[in-house]
């Protein structure tokens, strides 16, 4: 099997040299922009996000599987794409050396326009600083609602794309179903950041939200209607063009919520300690998407019920159960998957905390530049 403990190492080192890349990025954002615009770095960050996401997935899920090239790009047939995993890993990671590097000798800091407080002394004095701004009520208070937000959408986001992988649907196909997306998500920002850069961009985060938990229900649908159309050749154009649908009203309401949140978080981060303030806030934005994910993931088999055929006196309850039963000549049979469960599960919490604590959320926005500001000790 996987060496999943190398494999853990090196993705962690790779996310702690790209975070730490990520503070910069932030707080450069928000000293080039003006205060008035400083909304707008959110429409910036989810451009480029766009375009990474597409190079780095669509087009290299494209280019490495075999059937795709042999299909569309070659003239004749080989066992194996254009390019495999580690050209494409040696080939980014050579750009991304080479880019990185003409930024930190050819991009000069403005040193006029620093203010004198602006950077922080060591890391201790950083760690400080960033405890100091947690304990504000209006960061705590919007910590403790960020990280409880995404419930609602971990099924829809962490599960459906396995899911229908596992019923069938080739994963370059699903690959290739993001290029109609890609200008799409290039166009969203710029038209969201009218709503979001003014001073009330939670607004639209909260208008997104029942849509998108409403669309979660529609992606088990599309996973339960996956088996009842596929046919021998693979699956009808009818339904790749729902799942293209789907997947746009998804993603219509997913930026709707990912750039009200960015520009909130530029618009209350204070300038002084700008990329440690907005980093922070950032950071707790995506973990409150990331920890319910991972729980969906795990909870999965959990909740699916399967029984014994074949085999009487026998269950698969659990994993040495299920081997009983294969071992007595009978096979695990799924009578309900914990899928299904759990999409109704999270779409009842999404609504809750929408009802219930959505308006809460929103009234951060009423709060005044004062109650973010960071109180620094000299």
């Amino acid at each position: 099997g996987p060496d999943v403990a190398a494999l853990t190492v090196t993705f962690f080192l790779f996310e702690f040299l790209a975070a730490t890349q990520d503070i910069a990025v932030d707080g450069w954002a928000l000293t080039m922009l003006s205060r008035e615009n400083v909304g707008y770095a959110s429409t910036c960050n989810s451009v480029g996000q766009t375009a990474g996401y597409f190079l780095g997935n669509v087009l290299f899920l494209a280019l490495e599987s075999a059937s795709f090239c042999n299909k569309y790009l070659r003239f004749e047939p080989q066992p194996q794409g254009i390019v495999t995993l580690s050209d494409f890993l040696f080939f980014w990671g050579a750009v991304f050396l080479v880019t990185t590097t003409l930024v930190a000798f050819l991009k000069k800091e403005n040193q006029e326009l620093i203010p004198a407080k602006e950077e922080t002394k060591g890391i201790t004095d950083t760690y400080r600083l960033l405890f100091s701004i947690i304990k504000m009520p209006a960061v705590l208070t919007f910590c403790l609602l960020i990280l409880t937000s995404k419930v609602g959408f971990s099924a829809a986001d962490a599960v459906t794309g396995l899911k229908l992988v596992e019923e069938g649907v080739p994963k370059e196909h699903l690959a290739l179903l993001a290029v109609p997306m890609v200008p799409l998500q290039i166009i969203l920002p710029l038209v969201i950041s009218k709503y979001t850069a003014g001073p009330q961009p939670l607004n639209t985060f909260y208008k997104a939200m029942p849509y998108r938990l409403l669309l979660g229900l529609e992606f088990a649908f599309l996973v339960w209607w996956a088996p009842k159309v596929k046919q021998e050749g693979g699956f009808p154009v009818y339904y790749y063009a729902v799942v293209v649908l789907s997947y746009a009203l998804h993603q219509i309401t997913l930026y709707s919520m990912y750039v009200a949140i960015m520009a909130f978080n530029a618009k209350v981060s204070d300038p002084l300690i700008g990329g440690t303030y907005m980093t922070l806030l950032n950071t707790v934005s995506n973990l409150g998407g990331n920890w319910p994910s991972t729980v969906a993931l795990w909870l999965v088999d959990p909740l699916t019920v399967k029984e014994c055929v074949g085999a009487q006196g026998h269950t698969c309850a659990t994993a040495a159960a299920a081997e009983l039963c294969t071992g007595a000549g009978g096979s695990c049979v799924t009578t309900l998957d914990g899928y299904y469960v759990e999409s109704v599960i999270c779409v009842i919490l999404g609504f809750a905390w929408w009802f219930f604590l959505g308006p809460k959320f929103k009234k951060l926005q009423d709060e005044g530049q004062s109650s973010w500001k960071c109180k620094r000790s000299n």
